[in-house]
């Protein structure tokens, strides 16, 4: 099963994405994740990352499509895949299509969660991070027991650094713009289903299942 999941910033694609690869058992593959990852690590592509995610814009195209084509080719993917944070772009859509036509490969589903912009701004800027296991908490909505410290692993939680209001207006404005046209695109393709996100969080996984199947 080959999905991509949708939506803007602080969407809750990642809670959605966790629960889809545990109960399907396919890999979660997230190029923010892999942005991040490589930033850290400082590697040449990390800190070209890094200059355009820090002000809130989007990575340019031939850098995403060159990492997110390399990942899907990995053993892990030959069952399925849940993407996550691209296609972000129709351009990126369309290089997908056709490095997975090369691959005998398609798209299953699309899962689009969308969530009213004002919900956006009050979730991604109450959102901390923790920096040793990455599990994300939410300081009014899904608080930690111990402020400041993770549950899972007592990592200390930090806000990231673009999550402040300024930044997450930009994020939201930017999706706008580059992505949202890529729901005309699915819907085109027939394969996308439009989602409600502030319908809470179990019943929003009960409509995805309903539309994966069991």
């Amino acid at each position: 099963m080959n999905l991509i999941l949708l939506g803007p910033p602080g969407a809750g694609k990642g809670t959605q994405a966790s629960k889809i690869v545990e109960k399907y058992n396919i890999p979660h593959i997230s190029t923010g994740d892999i942005f991040r990852k490589n930033i850290s690590e400082g590697t040449r592509l990390g800190k070209k990352a890094k200059e355009y995610m820090d002000k809130g814009e989007l990575v340019p195209d031939s850098l995403v499509i060159e990492i997110a084509t390399d990942r899907l080719l990995e053993k892990d993917t030959e069952k399925g895949f849940l993407l996550d944070g691209f296609p972000r772009t129709v351009e990126q859509a369309v290089a997908l299509d056709a490095f997975l036509r090369e691959h005998g490969k398609a798209i299953d589903h699309v899962l689009d969660i969308d969530v009213d912009k004002d919900e956006l701004i009050t979730r991604l800027i109450g959102r901390r991070v923790c920096s040793s296991c990455g599990k994300t908490y939410h300081v009014t909505n899904m608080p930690p027991k111990v402020e400041g410290e993770c549950d899972a692993c007592q990592g200390e939680l930090m806000q990231r650094a673009d999550d402040t209001k300024g930044t997450v207006e930009n994020r939201i404005e930017v999706y706008n713009r580059q992505t949202k046209p890529l729901l005309d695109y699915y819907d085109k393709l027939g394969n996308i289903a439009h989602l409600d996100g502030a319908i809470g969080l179990e019943t929003l996984f009960a409509q995805i299942v309903d539309i994966l199947g069991e």
